[in-house]
């Protein structure tokens, strides 16, 4: 574990994956939500479990559970993509997420072989994440290279293409999120231009507060200057109540609570996707969770995915990408996972 790690997670899992990216750009040129949820056992996709127990109707709505490949990138840069999508084949997986195209895979493989290969082992290419700017001119970025970006995700078929790096390019007062705002409009009609939707994913600094007004959560700005049609959002569940733990007093002791569940509740249709991650509420660590495998934290899934997919007309509107960022067994993650959100019933 790096040194950097130790001391301010989130930041370092924004580098490696900032990182990543650059790889890609040379390869192609308290409780969360109530009860906790029952941990799963590392069994495969097919398995029951106390979660499963009743009549109800599954709450992960049929072929709409991904994976970001971020969570298995040590065995991508080891064993290739064509192991690992035969993995989650076999998991019960119906999309992929990438974070980079090569991610360090063992051999050259092109975007054509890539999609290829993924629609051969039954998995959508959904969505991918790439940096929203960098201080090298010749950065595979939105800022930098937007045409040579959404010509990729053009010919890997994506409907998606976004960034998780937050609208912090020009700081944290109102008017820079603004200004950030706005370059978001043009990637997203750009986007849009192609038949694709711009997204962009939190992590917990989000929903903090302007540094020029304590009373504005700058995740509000995000919202209200960015036009809905053309600017999506994917929740990182995880890092949302993150966020929550941090960000529920403003600077001056006031309370500010919120929900991130009704952020979701309120516009549904700017969330197409989401990131399934699970935690354990633990208030020494400075996120308030510890990071665990789906199934084995305090988030309950069964509550949350079945809030948003009852609403009319947004069960099949939504897809929902298994994540965790430091899995101690990539495979082992990705099996339970799959098992623990396959097990969910809705309350009948």
């Amino acid at each position: 574990m790096s040194r950097i790690f130790d001391t301010d997670p989130e930041l370092t899992h924004r580098l490696t994956r900032r990182g990543m990216l650059g790889v890609a750009a040379g390869a192609t040129a308290a409780a969360l939500l109530g009860a906790a949820a029952t941990p799963a056992t590392a069994a495969p996709a097919t398995a029951t479990g106390p979660s499963a127990t009743g009549r109800g109707r599954p709450v992960l709505p049929p072929g709409r559970l991904g994976i970001q490949l971020y969570s298995l990138r040590d065995k991508v840069s080891t064993l290739g993509f064509a192991a690992v999508f035969a993995e989650l084949e076999r998991y019960g997986y119906d999309e992929v997420e990438f974070a980079g195209y090569t991610q360090g895979s063992a051999g050259p493989i092109t975007l054509a072989q890539l999609k290829r290969l993924a629609r051969n082992h039954g998995l959508t290419p959904i969505g991918s994440h790439v940096g929203h700017y960098s201080d090298d001119p010749n950065a595979y970025t939105f800022a930098q290279d937007l045409t040579k970006v959404l010509d990729d995700a053009q010919a890997l078929g994506l409907k998606h293409i976004g960034t998780a790096s937050g609208p912090f390019r020009y700081g944290s007062t109102v008017d820079a999120w603004k200004r950030a705002a706005e370059e978001f409009n043009t990637y997203g009609a750009a986007a849009r231009a192609r038949g694709m939707k711009f997204y962009q994913h939190n992590h917990s600094d989000e929903f903090g507060f302007a540094t020029d007004n304590p009373k504005v959560r700058l995740y509000d700005v995000l919202l209200a200057e960015t036009d809905p049609d053309l600017v999506f959002l994917e929740m990182d569940i995880f890092w949302a109540y993150a966020g929550q733990f941090r960000f529920s007093t403003r600077t001056d002791g006031t309370p500010a609570p919120f929900e991130p569940l009704d952020y979701v509740l309120r516009q549904p249709h700017r969330y197409p996707l989401f990131h399934v991650k699970d935690g354990i509420s633990d208030p020494a660590d400075q996120f308030g969770y510890r990071m665990v495998d789906v199934g084995d934290g305090d988030i309950d899934y069964q509550r949350f995915i079945s809030a948003v997919t009852r609403l009319r007309g947004e069960r099949m509107a939504h897809h929902w990408q298994a994540e965790h960022d430091n899995p101690v067994e990539s495979f082992s993650f990705a099996r339970k996972s799959s098992a623990h959100l396959h097990s969910l019933r809705e309350k009948c």
